[in-house]
């Protein structure tokens, strides 16, 4: 019987005859293995277990026969010999009966020519990538030697030859891999080959499959299946698992199906089926024949289409039914005919070129097949083209100034108009453009675009856009915004002495308007913030790019910045330069100026000390006393001599590594008890020192604060009495933001959205609202507990405003600087310019001939707080002119 899968049988028990050679000669022992799986390997035990007979170039076990293989017996060989068989799966091990091995006392056997007794076979086939063993061993004496070859080729170098090349392993083997190769037996006596053929396959695989098919009823059907394989796949076609059979309709050629007019009696699942030798596979689809008469979706069964002349209109026809229905157009009740301008689309619409009053009316689209027709009707309406105008084209303002664009569509009186505003190509979102932007749509037929307090960024091409249901048109203005220049490139010291700084920098953005100056400014520790500083040239003016500070202090560090002006105003400041310390002085230290602590500003370099003189009151000689450190604030000279409240002349002095400087102006003080002298300057200063509730005073910081009057006392007086006081929150760190206004005349009504505090800020109590003149550094405040207040603008020129919350722990951030012109009357020119109107009401605008009293021009408008608009003037130009609202 066949074993099954991972069997393993048991050995025959008989016993086993002697094999009896002569020593010199070739023996071949039999295993003789039972019934068995194919997952086994093969060994002999010598003698007893577990002594296993080593394989070499004279002893080889086939691994195909289970066979004993002994090229020339020895006598070390005479013995028992057990075959012995192992399952690999299941490690089941059998032992076969033993059979012995006997040494004949007939002589020794001469020497003879190889004899291959284990060989491949000739045909050997394998399946692409698995591992294929060729085997081949002879008896012989001597010994042979096998070597392996490939007829017409070469061993392929991923081979390898095991157990004294008895044994040819390939693995992976690939196509290229077959051929015949030769095994080949040698000694010296002789040699003898063996020859067979190595075969590769490949089961089939898809290359391309089959996919799921609906047709229309008297349509053909052609499905390819195609696969590889060695040997070359056959195909088979099945239908619903019954083999497909050759008819008028149908036929099947190499993996191609062609069904001929096919009906419902095609319908069902196909299998595709590629086989070779080695193995077979499938591929399915299913066939559905579709059959209905032609029906339109509900959205195309009736519409109106509105164009205007000259446009292309399509109207489409796309019947769903089965078979495909035939398509046909009507105008009225004839058919359309077709010409250069009217054509019938492959996908069955309707394609009218240059279209015209007279292809106006209604169309009938009709879909037929064997099982019915439908029909959808369309209206077209011509329409004339809509036209557009928006003024003005071109024009320059003034950062801060205020413009409408016009936009007026000429346009079918039928059609609704809808108007799109955009900015250098992108929308304007009214919404978060800060009240800068309004849209006013005061006709059916044109719309106005306001903007206020125009800045930099609004300059550019702005386009309006009219949306009619018949079709779309577009123009476009340029506005071009001049504003204050933009801050100074970086600022770079070129050159530093003890009083001047040689700065550069690189030109600011001039905004459209010539840059007519730059200001530099400095900074230092004891500066009160950025301070204008002279320079040289004393007026920089716009087409400069350096210059030099002058009068500045020695031995002080400073940081410098540029300021650029142009007709329009002042810009930002530059970026700061680096900070940079100027050159240390000699003689005249200090100046005129003097304190007996002197500030680090006018110490004027390294070394720095006191120099301190005094006499009694009346005498000639000056005893003089060096204090060296620069932050010593008191001299305490002492003489028991000297008798209480005697008057000294006092003066002190200063000097640095450089020299010495001047004295102070001479002053009388009186000695102190106990002949105990205090020199010091005209101020004192009180120590106060303080901690936190929860701390000890031990943990004090200590402050220094100057008085205003002398004492005469030396060292610290007692401390006094503690006060408590509390710390206030800090101010809200948000900005107000969202700023809106509305100006009217020479006040601004201004809002803002309320401050939130953060939960360790100070409550709001109310706002403060800074606002001044470009060029004037004071700025007035209006303190107001409302998120909203009237700002008074009474002069011309631009007024810069902000915002701050106060609270309890001081005023919070700075809101962002707006910027708006200030009240300015009008005057009449000859030319005339837009009016601002500063009303809600529906107006009137008329221009008055003061000659001849004629009416220019006369239109409605509805106008909302401060629009501007033009009264254009035609004819002959006027000397003077009247305006009435």
């Amino acid at each position: 019987p066949n074993p099954q899968p991972h069997d393993l049988g048991n050995f025959s028990g008989r016993t086993r005859s002697a094999v009896s050679v002569r020593e010199g000669q070739g023996v071949v022992l039999m295993c003789s293995p039972p019934p068995h799986s194919p997952e086994i390997i093969y060994s002999w035990v010598f003698n007893e277990f577990p002594s296993f007979v080593a394989e070499d170039s004279r002893r080889f076990i086939s691994q195909e026969t289970g066979n004993l293989y002994i090229s020339k017996v020895q006598t070390s060989d005479v013995g028992s010999y057990i075959c012995l068989v192992k399952n690999t799966v299941t490690n089941a091990r059998v032992l076969s009966p033993p059979t012995p091995l006997t040494l004949r006392n007939d002589g020794v056997m001469g020497e003879y020519e190889p004899k291959i007794e284990v060989h491949f076979p000739f045909t050997v086939t394998a399946a692409k990538g698995t591992t294929v063993k060729m085997e081949c061993f002879a008896l012989g004496n001597p010994v042979p030697t096998i070597t392996w070859m490939k007829v017409n080729g070469y061993i392929p170098s991923k081979s390898r030859l095991r157990k004294s090349q008895a044994v040819l392993e390939i693995p992976n083997v690939q196509l290229d891999d077959a051929g015949i190769y030769e095994c080949r037996a040698e000694n010296s006596r002789g040699k003898n080959s063996f020859r067979g053929q190595l075969q590769v396959y490949t089961y089939p695989h898809w290359v391309e499959k089959l996919n799921d098919t609906q047709l229309d009823s008297g349509s053909p059907l052609r499905w390819e299946c195609k696969a590889t394989g060695k040997p070359r796949p056959t195909y088979r076609w099945l239908k619903n698992g019954v083999p497909l059979l050759l008819q008028s309709r149908i036929e099947m050629v190499n993996g191609v199906l062609m069904i001929h007019n096919v009906n419902q009696s095609d319908a069902g699942m196909y299998q595709c089926l590629a086989e070779n030798k080695y193995g077979a596979i499938y591929a399915s689809a299913e066939l559905k024949i579709l059959a209905s008469a032609p029906t339109f979706a509900l959205n195309q069964l009736k519409k109106t289409i509105i164009v205007t002349k000259g446009q292309e209109v399509v109207i489409e026809c796309k019947p769903q039914g089965s078979p495909k229905p035939t398509i046909s157009w009507k105008k009225g009740d004839k058919a359309v005919r077709e010409n250069k301008r009217i054509a019938i689309l492959p996908d069955g619409s309707l394609r009218i070129l240059n279209a015209s009053k007279s292809d106006e009316g209604k169309y009938v689209c009709q879909g037929e097949n064997v099982f019915g027709s439908a029909e959808i009707i369309a209206s077209i309406s011509v329409k004339e083209p809509t036209r557009i105008e928006l003024t003005p084209k071109r024009t320059e303002l003034t950062v801060g100034e205020s413009i409408v664009l016009n936009c007026k569509a000429i346009h079918d009186a039928s059609l609704d108009v809808t108007f799109y505003w955009t900015l250098k190509g992108q929308p304007i979102d009214f919404q978060k453009e800060g009240g800068h932007f309004e849209s006013i749509r005061a006709q059916a037929s044109s719309a106005d675009l306001m903007i206020r307090n125009i800045l930099l960024m609004h300059a550019g091409r702005y386009g309006c856009r009219v949306q009619t249901t018949a079709d779309s048109v577009s123009d476009e203005a340029e506005l071009l915004v001049r504003g204050p220049p933009g801050p100074p490139g970086i600022v770079i010291v070129e050159e530093i002495t003890d009083s001047t700084a040689t700065l550069s920098w690189s030109p600011a953005a001039d905004n459209h308007s010539p840059i007519s100056s730059y200001n530099l400014q400095a900074r230092s520790p004891f500066s009160l913030g950025w301070q204008t500083v002279k320079t040289v040239p004393e007026i920089i003016t716009g087409d400069m790019e350096s210059a030099m500070a002058v009068d500045l202090n020695p031995w002080v560090e400073y940081e410098f910045r540029v300021v650029a002006t142009n007709p329009i105003g002042t810009g930002d400041p530059s970026t700061p330069s680096r900070m940079i310390r100027t050159n240390e002085a000699g003689k005249n230290i200090g100046g005129s100026k003097f304190y007996l602590v002197l500030s680090e500003e006018f110490q004027n370099g390294e070394g720095f000390g006191y120099i301190v003189a005094f006499r009694p009151n009346g005498t000639r000689g000056w005893k003089e006393k060096m204090v060296t450190s620069s932050e010593a604030s008191k001299f305490i000279y002492r003489d028991e001599s000297v008798p209480p409240l005697t008057p000294f002349e006092v003066k002190v002095g200063v000097y640095n590594n450089k020299g010495d400087g001047p004295f102070s102006q001479i002053v009388v003080i009186c000695s102190a008890e106990g002949g105990k002298f205090l020199f010091f300057h005209h101020y004192f200063y009180l120590t106060i020192g303080y901690w936190k509730d929860m701390e000890q005073e031990d943990a004090a910081e200590t402050v220094k604060t100057r008085g205003n009057e002398a004492y005469n006392g030396a060292g610290y007086g007692p401390p006094s009495s503690e006060v408590s006081a509390t710390t206030k929150k800090s101010p809200p760190s948000q900005a107000p933001n969202n700023l809106r206004w509305e100006q009217q005349g020479s006040q601004l009504s201004l809002g803002w959205e309320p401050v939130r505090p953060l939960a360790n800020e100070s409550e709001v109590m109310g706002y403060k609202v800074f606002y001044r003149q470009e060029g004037h550094s004071n700025s007035q405040v209006i303190e107001t507990q409302k998120p909203q207040a009237v700002v008074p603008l009474p002069d011309a020129g631009v007024y810069i405003i902000e915002v701050r919350a106060y609270s309890e722990g001081g005023d919070g951030t700075a809101s962002s600087q707006i910027r708006l012109p200030g009240y300015a009357r009008a005057t009449a020119t000859p030319d005339p310019s837009h009016i601002c109107s500063l009303h809600h009401s529906s107006q009137q605008c008329w221009i008055l001939n003061p000659l001849s009293k004629a009416r220019n021009s006369t239109r409605n408008l509805v106008v909302p707080s401060q629009i501007c608009f033009y009264c254009t003037m035609t004819g002959t130009p006027w000397n003077a002119f009247e305006i009435k609202v």
